[in-house]
């Protein structure tokens, strides 16, 4: 089973659901405690709009026994009058009611976003390595517009139900009580039904919400290899996938469907069955002079507006199972353990003074299935040292512990002498700027793409980053300059001025240490001249780490570091590790021997 056909981590099905209920109200709560004042004005004009929405039965009475029956006149308009000054102030509690509560819900809203997407932020890569984006995505916009839907329309609005409920009730005893009896005989049973709708709902949305979630990733996947599907000619194949997915996404949504119906037509079936034996009993008790025709019709009126909050109760019930299986998902991002430690009280760093030590470090993914195995290293600061070896080796992931993408499992990781978990994440990585293989580019201009919105780089650091690696020539044919828009993922820049920008975004931040991860694999000849010679006087005077499969970047390394199986195999310059005649000198001459074939084609 793929990552997005798995359900939700079903950790919280251990607690009965009552209790996963309470702690779930009590953290959305937390979350509105901020604008309680909102809350609480809302809770205040509901059952006051509720209150006032049940005089209109009473006017309706006093107009047929005092008025329609005996036939007298006087007074009837001010009855008439009354009625739609009643209705004119439901409405306009009930609005204000409405307004307030969907502005009290937008702000919670916004604040539980934030908080989803700051933990995100603050999670460990390895997070995202297992879970695909398509079900993250799902989360900040799906279940959050669960939630949405009931904060607007089903939690608070509850108690307004409930008054409602409360009030009628007291009502329904005083006009009569042998008829309030035989509308009561039905709450029984819509309670029994209640409990039984409560977990099928419950459990359907939570399959559904997984459902959704293998869909987004799904689409996502599609569109984001869409070149390769075409290219290969893979459309039929990708859309019975697709189509398999929506089937099952189908399935699930017919489940919910099918009980939210249930439950609905079961209550409207119940409510009718009882409107109509109080019809029954109450017109023989009409006839004998037990109740008068305005009581039958004003109790048949708030029995009616009984049973209405029942049958909201129950789709409210629907929208809430649907809201707490969103919310379980949302909380589940939030509880998660995977973000990297910060040390309480971290020591300062805002440059680099003596250099970086690797001791005897151990790293792996998962278990102890170790990419790297006690590797020990020392870059001094102005050093420019070169990462080689065969693909899987350990150079990629070294990077990723330098910036504490990763925590080694075994060993430190030094930074002028001191473990680099004793710093801030973001004081180290502000040393560090990174280039890679693929040059990620987001929508926004050229400028945003230089300087990611960050106040600390200026204009003059991004025209010397600009200048230095020649991005000039993609300037001049753009007559917007750096306010020139950029496409998602760099749609309109081919791959190597994509690169380009790459390079004068790291540059621009004036790091510390400039570490190049393949950053010209995918470049061509003539920009990867370009890169190079504008790059060489920085990296004269600039702490360094390259990886790199070119000799012509290899080679000017004061040091270079050979990585075998996840392990030091050889450390010294370009020409004495020839001279030993090892593992570096065997991938020199397979380098040389894959461009001399390559020359002949």
């Amino acid at each position: 089973m793929s990552a997005a056909a798995q359900p939700a981590n079903d950790s919280t099905t251990a607690a009965p659901l009552e209790t996963r209920d309470s702690r779930l109200y009590a953290r959305l709560l937390a979350f509105a405690r901020p604008w309680r004042a909102l809350f609480f004005t809302c809770l205040l004009l509901l059952p006051l709009a509720s209150l006032v929405a049940l005089i209109q039965p009473q006017l309706l009475q006093l107009a047929i026994d005092d008025h329609l029956v005996p036939r007298r006149w006087d007074g009837l308009p001010l009855l008439i009058a009354a009625f739609a000054g009643v209705t004119a102030l439901n409405f306009a509690l009930s609005f204000l009611q409405l307004y307030l509560m969907d502005l009290a819900g937008q702000r919670v809203l916004r604040e539980l976003r934030c908080a989803v997407f700051d933990k995100l932020q603050r999670l460990q890569i390895g997070y995202f390595h297992r879970n695909p984006v398509g079900r993250i995505m799902t989360r900040l916009t799906n279940d959050v517009d669960a939630l949405q839907e009931a904060l607007s329309s089903g939690v608070v609005t509850i108690i307004g139900d409930i008054v409602t409920l409360a009030a009628i009730t007291v009502i329904l005893l005083v006009k009569s009580w042998q008829l309030a009896l035989v509308t009561f005989l039905a709450v029984p049973l819509l309670l029994a039904l209640s409990v039984l709708f409560r977990r099928l709902l419950r459990e359907a949305y939570r399959a559904l919400r997984a459902e959704t979630a293998r869909l987004n990733t799904s689409l996502q996947e599609s569109v984001t290899g869409m070149s390769i599907i075409q290219l290969f000619a893979h459309e039929r194949r990708s859309r019975q996938a697709y189509t398999d997915i929506n089937d099952s996404y189908r399935r699930s949504a017919y489940a919910v469907i099918r009980w939210d119906a249930s439950l609905y037509a079961l209550v409207e079936m119940i409510s009718s069955i009882a409107v109509a034996g109080i019809i029954w009993y109450g017109a023989g008790q009409a006839l004998e002079d037990v109740v008068t025709l305005g009581v039958l019709v004003a109790f048949i009126e708030y029995v009616g507006r009984f049973f209405t909050p029942i049958r909201d109760l129950a789709q409210k019930y629907a929208v809430i199972q649907s809201a707490f299986a969103s919310a379980e998902r949302l909380f589940e991002i939030l509880d998660s353990d995977e973000t990297l430690p910060e040390d309480p009280q971290p020591l300062p760093l805002t440059e680099l003074r003596h250099g970086i030590e690797l001791r005897n470090v151990w790293f792996a993914y998962k278990g102890e299935q170790w990419i790297l195995k006690d590797v020990s290293l020392h870059i001094k600061r102005g050093e420019k040292v070169a990462l080689v070896g065969h693909t899987g080796a350990g150079k990629s992931t070294l990077i990723g512990l330098l910036t504490r993408l990763h925590d080694v499992q075994r060993g430190q990781i030094l930074i002028d002498g001191h473990d680099i978990r004793r710093y801030r994440v973001e004081d180290l990585r502000r040393l560090f700027a990174v280039v890679l293989q693929d040059a990620f580019l987001f929508s926004g201009t050229l400028r945003e793409n230089l300087t990611l919105r960050s106040p600390r780089v200026q204009p003059e650091d991004v025209a010397w980053g600009s200048q230095l690696v020649g991005l000039q020539r993609i300037l001049d044919r753009y007559p917007d300059g750096l306010e020139h828009p950029i496409r998602e993922r760099g749609a309109n820049l081919s791959v190597g001025e994509r690169q380009l920008v790459s390079f004068a975004r790291a540059l621009a931040t004036r790091p510390q240490v400039l570490i190049l991860d393949e950053a010209t694999a995918n470049v061509d000849t003539e920009t990867e001249a370009v890169i190079q010679h504008a790059t060489e006087a920085m990296l004269a005077q600039q702490t360094s780490v390259v990886i790199a499969h070119r000799l012509s970047t290899i080679q000017r390394a004061d040091h270079i570091v050979v990585l075998h199986h996840g392990q030091v195999a050889e450390v010294g310059t370009h020409d004495s590790l020839l001279k030993a005649g090892g593992l570096y000198a065997t991938l020199v001459r397979l380098h040389l021997h894959a461009e001399d074939h390559g020359d002949r084609q």
